[in-house]
């Protein structure tokens, strides 16, 4: 049970549409009229053109053009070509099809040309519900808000994600839930916050185990989406905290694949942070079906590797003399978290996941 507010607390819900459920992605016409959008410039990965030209295909010819370069972590070269083909073909909105790339591509575009985001997620990421955005730059990946970049619509049809290959499903997930967790101890966290975050986590938690062991169980896939739909909304309500700020470091400078980052920093950052944030964190514990918050970082490793998911830094290209400059970029910039920021300590954090140590 989720205790009574002991504390005041501000919650501004965030603008948007959001449509759910297995054949949604029929009604993109209706919703494109509702919008009020004519010429969308379809944006894909090119591993997802062809998912993204059928999905497209009842808009007819208002597809304006397809742009199929987005790729992780928003290359501030690859978001120039999109805008460039955005005034090319006189686009008045953009239709991001895919995971968070895509979705990342579509907002770095609408940040300088502010038109209208039509999203439907094919991951768990989460980023089509959050104004924030990322654009890596000389191997350094910068982030922000702007509700310039919120999606207009976001269309959730748990169908797509069928295709999405079982182990990248679940470092997604795993990537979602990372949301949900550091929502519980962000600083301007609210009982609603709360709710979202913890019903996200225990949806995630029942449904990847499904989705691993048989793909094409569409009520696994929906439940898992669903738990995606809530990670997004509390990234995009409150302020993120160390696990973020590892993994954007991560990313950006060491071009480290995304979800899959996500999944082995999680249960090392919520380590180190638990000792300071057990009260927030007593919502992940239940989620995760444990005791208590001490055991939360220990649950989230093993659930990990029951997954199939990456177990270390290592094994997903993390050089081992990369980790001292990991650690001094992490601390440069001072950031709300619930434990202080010790250089030496992060550096050990980092580590720890770099070997792949299952947390105590």
């Amino acid at each position: 049970m989720i205790a009574l507010p002991t504390r005041a607390f501000a919650y501004e819900p965030l603008p948007g549409r959001v449509l759910f459920g297995a054949g949604s992605r029929k009604q993109l016409p209706e919703e494109a009229d509702r919008a009020g959008v004519r010429r969308l410039l379809v944006l894909s990965t090119p591993e997802q053109r062809d998912t993204a030209a059928t999905v497209a295909a009842p808009l007819g010819d208002r597809v304006a053009g397809t742009f199929d370069r987005a790729t992780m972590h928003v290359p501030i070269e690859v978001a120039h070509a999109a805008r460039e083909e955005a005034a090319r073909t006189g686009a008045d909105g953009f239709l991001a099809i895919g995971g968070g790339s895509t979705v990342g591509l579509a907002k770095a575009v609408a940040l300088v040309s502010p038109l209208p985001i039509l999203a439907v997620p094919t991951t768990y990421a989460g980023s089509e519900m959050t104004p924030i955005f990322g654009i890596t730059e000389n191997g350094r990946k910068t982030t922000g808000r702007d509700p310039r970049v919120l999606p207009r619509i976001v269309i959730y049809d748990p169908e797509l994600t069928l295709t999405l290959p079982a182990a990248l499903g679940a470092a997604s997930g795993l990537n979602a839930i990372a949301h949900a967790v550091e929502a519980l101890y962000a600083p301007d966290a609210s009982p609603i916050v709360s709710l979202m975050a913890e019903e996200s986590i225990r949806a995630f938690a029942a449904a990847l185990p499904r989705v691993v062991a048989a793909p094409d169980d569409l009520a696994a896939r929906s439940e898992a989406l669903y738990g995606a739909w809530l990670a997004g909304s509390v990234l995009g309500s409150v302020g993120m905290g160390l696990h973020h700020k590892l993994c954007h470091t991560l990313g950006g400078t060491f071009d480290l694949p995304h979800a899959q980052t996500h999944a082995v920093i999680l249960p090392h950052a919520i380590s180190y942070n638990a000792p300071f944030a057990a009260s927030a964190l007593a919502g992940a514990a239940r989620a995760l079906g444990v005791a208590s918050s001490s055991e939360v970082s220990a649950a989230l490793f093993d659930l990990s590797r029951a997954l199939g998911a990456p177990a270390s830094l290592a094994a997903i290209g993390m050089p081992r003399d990369g980790l001292d400059r990991a650690a001094d970029l992490a601390c440069a910039t001072p950031y709300p978290n619930p434990r202080p920021l010790v250089r030496d300590e992060i550096r050990e954090l980092l580590q720890r996941a770099f070997d792949g140590t299952r947390p105590d």
